[in-house]
C-alpha cells in the first residue's frame, strides 16, 4: 500500500538517461518503488503522456528573508522547483548582527511592513526559525561573506587585521557546522568587493575542511573584468581545494560577447587538473539586482546611511559621476556596458510609475539628468530600488546552457501573485526560469534534449551539494518529484507582465506530499531545512 502512486508517467530520472515508462510508489516521504505496480494507494495520480522527473533544485536563489513572507513559496514551486538554495551573491540571514539587521531593514522595507523580527543571530537560529514557520519546499543556505565581513569588521574598506581575520574564520566555522553548505561571495557588491582573493582563499581553506562549496558572483561580468574573474575563481578553488560554483555566468555588454567560450574552456582546463569548477545559469538576456550597485565602491563605505550622505554632497555627486562614466583602475564602472536606455526601473515603492520604464525613458519624460535621477531616487527610496538590465545575447546564454559544466538557477527570490511579495515589476526569472527552458531551449531552439535539461535542474545541483538522497528517481530517494506536460509546458511572465504562474506543470510532491495538485497549491507545507552534513576532513 503506497501513500501516493503515479501512474503510467514518461520516467526522465534525472541521470540524463533517455525516458522510460514506469510507475512510482510513495511511501512515508521516500520513493517506495518503481515499476508495473498496480492500483493499491491511497491517491493514484494518472499522468499518462506527461513527464515525471525528480524536483528541481534551484542552485541559485535569493529568497532568505521572502520564506517568513509567504512561506507558500508560490512562485517556485508553481515552476517544478522543490529546494532552494539561499544565501548567494554574498549574502545571506545569517550571521546577523545589529548593524546588518539596520542595512537589510532599508534595503527591504517589505521586513518591516510584513513584521519580519529578524530575531536570530547565528545560522542555527537562523534555521531554527524556518523550521518553526513551516515551508512547502526544502531549503538550503550557503554563508554570505558580506554578513561574515560586517559581524567581524563592519563595512570597512580595508583588508582585517589578524584578529579579525580569525573571528571570520569562526563565524565561517560556526556557519558550515550548523549545516550551511558553503560559502558564496558578491564579489562587485560592496563589502565583499573590499577583499582581496587572498582573504577569501583564507575563508575558502574553511569550507574545503568541512567539504562545502565556494560559490561566486565572480569580481566582473564584463568585457575587461571577465576572463580575469573566473580566473581568480579557479584560483581560489585551486589553492583551498575547494569546490567552486561560478553563479550565473554571462557576459554583460557588447565587447564581452562570445568570451564565455573562453572563460568555459578555462573551467574544462581547470576540471582536467583536478579541480572541482562549475557554474549555473538562467535562460534569460537580463540581471536584475539593487540599483546601488552601479555606483562605485568607496560610496558603498560605511553602509547605506553613510551613503546617502554621500548621495547628498554635491562635490561627492560630481565625483561619482565622473567615475561612473570613466572608471576607475580597479573598477570598470557598469555603466560602462550598459546605457541608460539598456536600464529598466524594476521596483520603487515610493515611484510604482517608474516601474517597467526604462531609466533615459523616465528622464525624457520628466526633462531631467539621468546621474541626478538615480542620485535622488537612492535618497530618497534609502538604497531600496531594484533594476533590470538589458545586456546580454541570446547565443552566450545557449553556449553556458549547453556546457556539461552548467546547471541551472533562477537567481530569483520567491514573488507570488497576491500580498506583499506581488509588487513591482521582478524579473520574469522568478516565475518561469525552469518552463522557459524546456519550451524555449528544449522545443524550440533544441540547445538541450529532454533528459539532459531535467539533469541540470535535478541531479547535478544535487551532487554539488551533496544532496546524495535527492535529486533522482530511485528507489530510497526523497520523493521530491514533478509532473508536467512536455508540449504545454511555457514560462508566462514578461518583462512588462512578470507576476503570471507558468503553464504545464501539472504535479509538484515535496517529501512524499502533493504540494501542486493539477495546477493548484495545496497550502501544505512539507519542506525541510535541508543541512549539510559538515564532517571535518582531517
Amino acid at each position: 500500500m503506497y501513500d501516493v502512486l503515479i501512474k503510467n508517467g514518461k520516467v526522465v530520472d534525472g541521470a540524463g538517461n533517455p525516458w522510460f515508462r514506469a510507475d512510482i510508489g510513495i511511501r512515508d516521504g521516500r520513493i517506495a518503488a518503481i515499476g508495473n505496480l498496480g492500483f493499491k494507494a491511497e491517491t493514484v495520480i494518472d499522468v499518462e503522456g506527461m513527464v515525471v522527473c525528480p524536483g528541481f533544485i534551484d542552485m541559485h536563489s535569493h529568497s532568505d528573508f521572502e520564506f517568513f513572507i509567504n512561506n507558500y513559496a508560490e512562485s517556485k514551486v508553481r515552476q517544478g522547483v522543490t529546494t532552494e538554495v539561499v544565501g548567494n551573491c554574498g549574502v545571506s540571514a545569517a550571521p546577523l548582527n545589529d548593524e546588518l539587521r539596520a542595512n537589510f531593514r532599508k534595503e527591504n522595507p517589505i521586513l518591516d511592513e510584513a513584521g519580519v523580527a529578524l530575531n536570530w543571530s547565528t545560522m542555527e537560529e537562523y534555521f531554527n526559525v524556518l523550521e518553526e514557520r513551516g515551508l512547502s519546499i526544502n531549503v538550503a543556505a550557503l554563508v554570505g561573506h558580506a554578513n561574515i565581513r560586517v559581524c567581524a569588521m563592519g563595512y570597512g574598506n580595508r583588508p582585517p587585521t589578524k584578529r579579525e581575520m580569525e573571528e571570520m574564520k569562526r563565524l565561517v566555522e560556526e556557519s558550515m557546522k550548523a549545516g550551511a553548505f558553503g560559502l558564496s561571495t558578491g564579489l562587485i557588491y560592496p563589502p565583499s568587493s573590499y577583499a582581496d582573493t587572498k582573504e577569501i582563499i583564507e575563508l575558502a581553506k574553511v569550507v574545503a575542511k568541512y567539504g562545502g562549496i565556494y560559490a561566486s558572483h565572480i569580481r566582473g561580468e564584463d568585457a575587461p573584468r571577465l576572463v580575469s574573474s573566473v580566473k581568480e575563481a579557479i584560483e581560489i578553488g585551486e589553492t583551498a581545494g575547494v569546490s567552486v560554483q561560478i553563479s550565473h555566468h554571462k557576459a554583460h555588454g557588447q565587447p564581452a560577447w562570445g568570451l564565455v567560450k573562453t572563460t568555459l574552456r578555462m573551467i574544462e582546463e581547470a576540471r582536467e587538473r583536478g579541480v572541482q569548477v562549475t557554474c549555473d545559469v538562467y535562460p534569460y538576456t537580463a540581471a536584475s539586482f539593487g540599483l546601488s550597485a552601479l555606483l562605485p565602491p568607496e560610496v558603498h563605505e560605511g553602509g547605506i546611511p553613510k551613503m546617502i550622505e554621500r548621495l547628498r554632497d554635491p562635490e561627492w555627486r560630481k565625483q561619482i559621476r565622473k567615475e561612473m562614466v570613466e572608471g576607475l583602475p580597479k573598477w570598470p564602472s557598469p555603466f560602462l556596458t550598459a546605457g541608460w536606455d539598456c536600464i529598466m526601473i524594476a521596483r520603487s515603492s515610493k515611484h510604482p510609475e517608474y516601474e517597467g520604464k526604462m531609466i533615459n525613458e523616465i528622464c525624457n519624460s520628466l526633462g531631467v539628468d539621468p546621474f541626478d535621477f538615480i542620485f535622488d531616487l537612492l535618497i530618497e527610496e534609502e538604497a531600496s530600488v531594484q533594476v533590470v538590465r538589458f545586456t546580454m545575447r541570446e547565443g552566450d546564454v545557449c553556449t553556458v546552457l549547453s556546457h556539461p559544466a552548467s546547471m541551472i538557477g533562477s537567481d530569483a527570490s520567491i514573488c507570488a501573485t497576491y500580498g506583499l511579495l506581488s509588487r513591482g515589476k521582478p524579473h520574469p526569472r522568478a516565475y518561469g526560469t525552469y518552463p522557459r527552458v524546456f519550451k524555449r531551449y528544449v522545443n524550440e531552439l533544441g540547445v538541450l534534449t529532454l533528459e539532459e535539461a531535467v539533469r541540470k535542474m535535478t541531479s547535478f545541483p544535487a551532487c554539488k551539494l551533496g544532496l546524495f538522497d535527492r535529486g533522482l528517481i530511485r528507489k530510497g530517494m526523497w520523493a521530491d518529484i514533478v509532473v508536467f506536460n512536455p508540449k504545454e509546458v511555457s514560462d508566462e511572465a514578461t518583462y512588462a507582465d512578470p507576476h503570471r504562474y507558468p503553464k504545464g506543470i501539472e504535479y509538484v510532491i515535496v517529501n512524499g506530499e502533493i504540494v501542486i495538485e493539477k495546477g493548484e497549491h495545496k497550502k501544505v507545507l512539507p519542506g525541510k531545512v535541508l543541512r549539510h552534513k559538515a564532517m571535518k576532513r582531517r
